[in-house]
């Protein structure tokens, strides 16, 4: 699982629970979404999205790993209908790291249809066919392996007996499209940008706390599968921190797996490498080319890549497929706004 269920505050309530985010050129600008509120174990108790959350995509574009931008999203309750209404707001400058922030209201609407402003930045919300894929059998495995500093085992399993977890599973979408002009006049020369995703909850005491961040694919996956503590806090914080904070022990699971493996003269110093291009763990993504996570670069992340067998063999230093591919999805993805599998 990339990111569903990965800590125990998520599992608390999935409607903030991010499973997902992607990032990839749309038909009018770049385009930032993530998945939450997922069906894999079964009836939803509330669908949707939480009334007392904030859904928040944050765009870093001077490197430094702290947010210049943040879209944030808020929802009302659910009518009788199943119907929530929603208001885009987008924040700048030094205020877009304040969750108290006001910013600016870019629109608002209602799930399940399309909201657009005048600037020609658009936004749809609502329930959509999971993309992603992943065996459950390698899945554990390689939790195992990490946790326990080993090779993979995967017993009797082969490529011919995969299926994938979450075909015909649904989940609730946000889908963010923002002329690439907004963007590129705010960052480099490049139009090299880091973007990362947050869902928070409003606490009694009045603040926020942080429920999930997603940047990175699948690094819960590769190392909280057997740490519920780990999940948390890797869930909470901030980018610009992370490499201080979790560097040390992930370059030592990943050392140890390297080295049952045998796949590198000094597992250490690939360990320390690979966790240095893990963290700040900020998704990058150079505005208006082709999203591709791959073996070779990182540029955001499409709907149809291949991020487990990416990130599973990057971090084992060895070959590590799932048998399964996009092929595996039950609702495609479109090439057309929403992009996400639409569930009526």
């Amino acid at each position: 699982m990339s990111h569903h269920l990965d800590s125990p505050l998520a599992r608390q309530d999935i409607r903030l629970d991010i499973t997902d985010l992607y990032v990839f050129r749309g038909e009018v600008g770049s385009v930032f979404a993530i998945n939450v509120c997922h069906s894999i174990f079964g009836p939803i108790p509330t669908p949707g999205f939480h009334p007392e959350g904030m859904y928040e995509f944050k765009i870093d574009l001077d490197g430094d790993a702290i947010e210049d931008i943040t879209y944030r999203l808020t929802f009302d309750d659910r009518d009788q209908q199943g119907t929530q209404r929603f208001v885009l707001r987008r924040i700048a400058g030094i205020e877009a790291a304040n969750p108290d922030a006001q910013g600016e209201v870019v629109c608002a609407g209602d799930t399940d249809k399309e909201c657009c402003a005048p600037n020609g930045t658009r936004v749809w919300v609502g329930r959509a066919g999971d993309p992603f894929w992943i065996d459950a059998d390698v899945l554990h495995a390689v939790g195992h392996a990490f946790e326990d500093g080993t090779i993979v085992n995967l017993g009797n399993w082969t490529p011919k007996t995969a299926k994938n977890l979450f075909a015909g599973q649904t989940v609730y979408s946000i889908v963010l499209e923002v002329p690439d002009d907004e963007l590129r006049v705010h960052s480099d020369e490049t139009g090299s940008i880091g973007v990362w995703a947050v869902a928070t909850l409003a606490t009694d005491a009045g603040g926020w706390r942080s429920i999930n961040r997603v940047g990175l694919p699948m690094i819960h996956p590769l190392f909280t599968q057997f740490d519920d503590d780990l999940g948390n806090r890797l869930n909470a914080g901030r980018p610009a921190d992370d490499f201080a904070v979790y560097g040390k022990s992930v370059s030592k699971a990943v050392a140890s797996v390297v080295a049952a493996y045998g796949t590198a003269q000094d597992p250490n110093f690939y360990a320390e490498r690979f966790a240095r291009r893990l963290f700040p763990n900020v998704l990058p993504y150079i505005v208006g080319t082709e999203a591709s996570f791959g073996f070779s670069v990182w540029n955001g992340r499409s709907l149809t890549d291949n991020v487990a067998d990416v990130m599973f063999s990057i971090a084992a230093n060895t070959p590590i497929g799932t048998g399964i591919g996009k092929e595996s999805v039950t609702s495609k993805p479109s090439r057309k706004f929403p992009y996400v599998p639409v569930v009526i």
